[in-house]
């Protein structure tokens, strides 16, 4: 059971963990399971994976699975773990900013320390970006609201915005003075994009991982203070599941199961 201390408390160790000369790693989870694993393994917080809720509940990315449902998974994680958790909660659940702070103060009011909140919005499987101010109202409704460590996410690359880091630093501006805590530029890489982003943008910078990241070393001299991996590690998992359930009703060989 949780004996996590007040969420005044949470919302400060998470805030500190960004403050670090170094990043820090974010494990990002599914379940209560992966939760604790991911405690066990000395992870200092972890954030929960909308993609990764979504397609273990059976449901696609992009809010499909509702409020209600993600909310009984992560209060099944608040309740596994006494570290940090962070709730990805893509756009709110809402185009309305006080009904979006509402949902967010029911976090809040679980435990929950912090949230990803983006600017893109998923129609029919394509993700398009809104405009900046959408977020930022949301952002200033949940700050009246509640004390929670807000990642404003900006969509810029994931949407191949032409002018993408320009106008990440653009939003990301936005965001900072609306009251975000951290800003959130998934596939921003290079080397050269994250110096100038960092020396403009004083919001701690998270990136996710991907294959043309550099290190970690690397990544931290650059500006960066966190680092997460989203659905990638379940996505793995469940390959490596599907290739194992082929090759036993194949073989028909219990060691396919039992690895041994």
């Amino acid at each position: 059971m949780n004996t996590s201390p007040s969420n005044s408390t949470a919302y400060s160790n998470f805030k500190k963990l960004h403050e670090q000369d170094k990043p820090f790693l974010l494990a990002n989870v599914w379940d209560a399971h992966s939760a604790k694993i991911a405690e066990n393994a000395g992870f200092k917080a972890i954030g929960t994976s909308s993609h990764a809720i979504a397609n273990s509940m059976g449901y696609e990315d992009g809010e499909e699975i509702s409020f209600e449902e993600m909310f009984f998974v992560v209060e099944h994680i608040i309740r596994a773990v006494n570290i940090p958790v962070s709730v990805d909660l893509e756009s709110g659940y809402s185009d309305d900013s006080q009904q979006v702070a509402q949902n967010v103060k029911r976090l809040t009011d679980l435990g929950v320390a912090g949230i990803n909140l983006e600017d893109g919005t998923v129609k029919e499987g394509k993700r398009f970006l809104d405009d900046a101010e959408k977020l930022a109202q949301k952002v200033r409704a949940i700050k009246s609201e509640c004390e929670i460590f807000i990642n404003a996410r900006a969509d810029t690359y994931v949407t191949e915005h032409p002018e993408a880091l320009e106008e990440s630093i653009r939003r990301a501006q936005i965001y900072a003075e609306a009251g975000a805590d951290g800003i959130f530029i998934p596939l921003m890489k290079s080397e050269a994009e994250i110096h100038v982003f960092t020396k403009k943008v004083e919001l701690p910078l998270n990136v996710f991982i991907n294959a043309k990241l550099a290190d970690y070393e690397k990544l931290g001299e650059w500006g960066v203070k966190r680092i997460s991996h989203g659905a990638k590690q379940y996505e793995l998992l469940m390959k490596k599941s599907e290739e194992i359930f082929k090759e036993f009703i194949q073989s028909k060989d219990y060691k396919t199961i039992l690895g041994n």
